[in-house]
């Protein structure tokens, strides 16, 4: 056993130094790898932050450049259609604007918007007026300025209209005067469509596809490296027009920038690892050593090389392997025993509930684990006292006084199961205390209960409230004269949490037998041992030549009593109406809650005459006193209570136990049918079976119908 846990050890002691050498190369790798990646990403940051600089500055000057290009032109346009509108010949003076190309063409039209005088070559419409600000629909074919024609008398003539077109040329114009790539939109919201464009076209889908999501100043970049940015439309700049310039970031920069990290993360990775194997090379020797004494070479010495830390854990290795190797001859011979032992206890406390049986092995299992003269087990009895369950060594009785008992709270051990603090010490003399076994050494521990909660039992030394105590184990004079060490304490501990184990067990099992066989709420017993009860019972009286009642009793219109008064009142019905039936029979009589309000008394040695006057007591005992109980609204309130009853007798009625029972049932329902709050008795069968229910009696008086005639049993004649 000793080897085997040494030999997890090494194998721990190797995954600690793959482990170390594994801190040690990410200790390496963040001090070298760590600045060359934050580097790098510094850089590639830098680089962004400041291309995108520049190209917001260049497309900020190209926006000015270009509203001021189309402001000038709208300026233009509009010393033209002055000119026109200050003279008399229009034509004449239209003519000359555009021949000298001043506007590409003049409109004038009177106040009723006909045209008056257009020149030729106009270019398409729509035309978009210098002075709009506000989104549109459609594509611009030209810019115009709109002044009105008056006469001498200041009287409204009409307009003067003077176009410039907006085509490729003139967006190329635009390009070269700003030195970005110019495009202009159909539409100042999305979804827009390119009129015109400087770009190529595969930028041109680029930009459109940014485009929706220009807003304002703003610039925006795409996925082929441009930055955007949108002029207009705006007061003096009508037209919806996208600026666009390319990255000056240097082609494969960021590809250089990972390549570089890599190179650096592995040269790092390749360092880190010699320096960590460098670091860890004496630990390894030092596993290897180990390992030699874990593979049973207890002779096997570590050198210590040098006085730092590893050299004082190759050391204190060494003076652990000399003290091992004393040890495991000790060891060896107390495996087997205790293997022995506790082999005894797992089968014992595993295949019986046999509580003397386990507390016997306990008891036998602990005085050779610890080398006693002599122990018992105490349990906590009843009348507030311990009395010794199993002992050993001694006959367990002291001269004139009977079995060991001890009162709780008197001497040694009576202390120890009202503290739950356990003892060992030596007696001066060698009597103990009087109600105690005499020694001169001892040692007890508590049993403590396994469900016990912390909070209960007396206060300890502490302060706190120790679990009370199901009993004690103690052990007397320990061979060789010797007290009573910690270490017998740990393992009479260990002993104890088994005795412990074992009682609560036990008693779980008993309680739960007890419980699958009785009623929750009223404490009578189920209908599980009934049918076993009644079969019993049915073979007895069939061997001996006897007779056996059964009762089957049905509270008069309890569901009435539910929904008037609530079921928390009908479980109250319930518990007393079962408490009646008890003060109603003898000890060796068995009452049944069958179900619901149907119960079932089963009268051993009785006759239909004998049954019969149960049935009236049980009647009477119900009818004359009423239940008090608390209502819906918390009143105390009383309900009368009447009981039906049914009669049928084994061998008289039927020949089996269950069709003895069916047969008190039927006559129950005889009883129902008559009224209510009496009882009837089952005919006699015939040809095996039982017949129909007879009906002799009426009301509270009701009679055996078919019963069988004869003395009945002394316990149930009139005196009762």
């Amino acid at each position: 056993m000793l080897c085997v846990s040494i030999a997890g050890d090494g194998r721990n002691f190797r995954g600690q130094v793959l482990t170390l050498r594994g801190r040690l190369t990410a200790a390496f790798l963040a001090v070298t790898f760590g600045p060359v990646l934050l580097g790098g990403a510094f850089v590639a940051a830098t680089v962004a932050a400041v291309d995108r600089s520049r190209a917001t500055e260049r497309l900020a000057v190209a926006a000015a450049a270009v509203r001021t290009s189309i402001d000038a032109l709208c300026q233009q346009l509009r010393a033209a259609a002055d000119a026109v509108a200050v003279t008399t010949d229009h034509a004449g003076v239209a003519a000359q604007v555009v021949n000298r190309g001043l506007a590409a063409a003049v409109q004038v039209t009177d106040v009723t918007g006909r045209v008056s005088h257009a020149t030729p070559n106009a270019p398409p419409a729509p035309w978009r007026d210098c002075a709009a600000s506000a989104p549109f629909g459609g594509p611009v074919g030209a810019l115009v300025v709109r002044v009105e024609l008056r006469d001498t008398t200041g009287a409204a003539l009409g307009t003067v209209a003077a176009a410039h077109p907006v085509d490729p040329a003139f967006v190329a114009r635009l390009a070269a005067v700003t030195g970005v790539a110019v495009t202009l939109l159909d539409n100042a919201v999305p979804p827009a469509r390119v009129t015109h464009s400087t770009e190529s076209p595969g930028g041109r889908e680029a930009v459109l596809a940014a485009a929706a999501s220009l807003r304002d100043d703003r610039v925006t970049s795409t996925t082929d490296g441009r930055y955007l940015r949108r002029a207009g439309p705006a007061a003096g700049q009508p037209l919806p027009l996208v600026l666009s310039v390319p990255s000056d970031q240097p082609p494969g920069l960021y590809a250089v920038l990972v390549g570089v990290v890599l190179l650096a993360a592995l040269l790092g990775v390749v360092v880190a690892w010699r320096l960590a194997r460098v670091a860890t090379r004496p630990l390894v020797e030092l596993a290897g050593a180990v390992d030699r004494v874990v593979a049973g070479d207890l002779t096997a010495r570590i050198p210590v090389r040098d006085g730092d830390e590893i050299g004082r854990l190759a050391d204190a290795v060494n003076r652990l392997t000399r003290e091992t190797g004393g040890y495991l001859a000790a060891l060896a011979s107390s495996r087997n025993q205790l293997r022995g032992h506790l082999a005894v206890l797992g089968d014992t406390l595993a295949s019986t509930h046999d509580l003397q049986r386990i507390l016997r092995v306990i008891l036998h299992s602990a005085l050779a684990a610890i080398g006693a003269r002599a122990g018992a087990v105490l349990l906590t009895a009843s009348d507030d006292g311990l009395v010794a369950e199993c002992t050993e060594g001694f006959d367990g009785q002291r001269p004139g006084t009977g079995p060991v008992r001890v009162p709780l709270g008197s001497g040694v051990i009576g202390a120890v199961a009202v503290t739950g603090e356990p003892c060992r010490g030596r007696l001066a003399a060698d009597v103990g205390p009087p109600s105690e076994p005499p020694c001169r050494t001892y040692i007890a521990v508590p049993l403590a209960g396994p469900a016990a909660r912390p909070t209960e039992g007396p206060p300890t030394a502490t302060g706190a409230k120790a679990a009370p105590a199901l009993g004690v184990l103690a052990l007397y004079d320990r061979l060789g004269g010797e007290e009573f060490d910690d270490d017998d304490l740990a393992t009479l501990r260990t002993f104890a949490g088994h005795a412990a184990v074992a009682v609560h067990n036990v008693r779980v099992h008993e309680e739960t037998q007890r419980l699958s066989l009785t009623d929750p709420l009223t404490g009578l017993w189920n209908y599980r041992y009934l049918r076993e009860s009644l079969r019993r019972e049915v073979e007895r009286a069939s061997r001996f030549g006897r007779m056996v009642s059964v009762l089957v009793l049905d509270l008069d219109r309890f569901k009435k009593v539910n929904d008037t008064y609530g079921h928390a009142a009908g479980d109250t019905v319930l518990v007393e109406f079962a408490s009646r039936v008890r003060g109603e029979i003898r000890e060796v009589d068995l009452a049944f809650r069958q179900g619901g309000e149907e119960f079932v008394v089963l009268l051993p040695e009785t006759d239909v005459r004998g049954a019969a006057i149960v049935a009236e007591r049980l009647g009477a005992a119900i009818r004359t006193a009423p239940v008090p109980v608390v209502g819906h609204a918390g009143v105390r309130e009383s309900i009368p209570v009447t009981v039906s009853i049914g009669i049928a007798v084994y061998p008289d009625h039927a020949d089996t136990g269950p069709r003895v029972l069916e047969a008190a049932d039927e006559a129950l329902y005889a009883a129902k049918a008559a009224g209510r709050d009496t009882w009837r008795a089952a005919r006699a069968h015939r040809g095996g079976e039982p017949t129909a229910v007879g009906s002799a009696g009426t009301g509270r008086t009701g009679q055996a119908g078919g019963a069988s005639s004869g003395p009945h049993p002394p316990s149930y004649g009139p005196g009762r």
